[in-house]
């Protein structure tokens, strides 16, 4: 969607925080996103961004640990922005020792054709699933009553403020994984990720 967060993000440049993101080639906003591609000017641009991260990021703590990470993410060959975003989670999952797995919804024995909310009661109940949890952002999508119905329990994740140094700067909140992981170590990230958030 124009303007939405499936190929951009921030991150923090001279203490302010600035979008990167990964061109696409021309194309519906409609598509699903398995297809679309990125832009061909993007095995130019690759280079181009890593300075701009690694300028951005040359002094923070944990620069030398999580550089080769990111150049693994951003020089991915894959073209395709469903699998190259893909790729993207599971080295920064692998990285962080995150050993859920992946289920693509698109493997799930369902009809494809539903939309929103009644395709999230076809997955979950083709995955035998009782419970059902959406980012808090999600509230307004999805009937509590509903998923009663089909007897899921739905709830929401809702990400608690966190906050760390960033240099000397002064402190914004919800940049990139990129900063999370320039900033702190490992371990801190998986307090974090155990303490960070609230199911309502």
């Amino acid at each position: 969607t124009k303007k939405g967060w499936i190929n951009r993000n921030r991150i923090l440049v001279n203490g302010k925080d600035e979008y990167i993101s990964f061109p696409l080639k021309k194309d519906s906003d409609y598509l699903n996103i398995d297809q679309r591609h990125l832009a061909d000017s993007f095995k130019t641009d690759r280079e181009k961004l890593l300075r701009k991260i690694a300028g951005a990021y040359n002094k923070a703590p944990q620069f030398k640990m999580v550089s080769p990470i990111i150049e693994a993410v951003v020089n991915n060959n894959e073209t395709n922005l469903f699998l190259f975003l893909l790729e993207s989670l599971k080295k920064i999952c692998s990285f962080l020792e995150i050993h859920t797995p992946f289920i693509l919804s698109s493997s799930v024995g369902i009809n494809h054709l539903l939309k929103s909310q009644d395709k999230v009661i076809a997955i979950c109940k083709a995955l035998n699933t009782t419970q059902y949890i959406n980012p808090v952002g999600g509230m307004e999508l999805y009937s509590n009553g509903i998923f009663n119905q089909n007897n899921i329990q739905l709830s929401f994740l809702k990400s608690n403020t966190i906050e760390y140094q960033q240099l000397k700067n002064e402190f914004i909140p919800w940049l990139s994984i990129i900063d999370v992981m320039m900033f702190n170590s490992k371990e801190k990230i998986q307090e974090y990720l155990q303490s960070g958030y609230t199911i309502i």
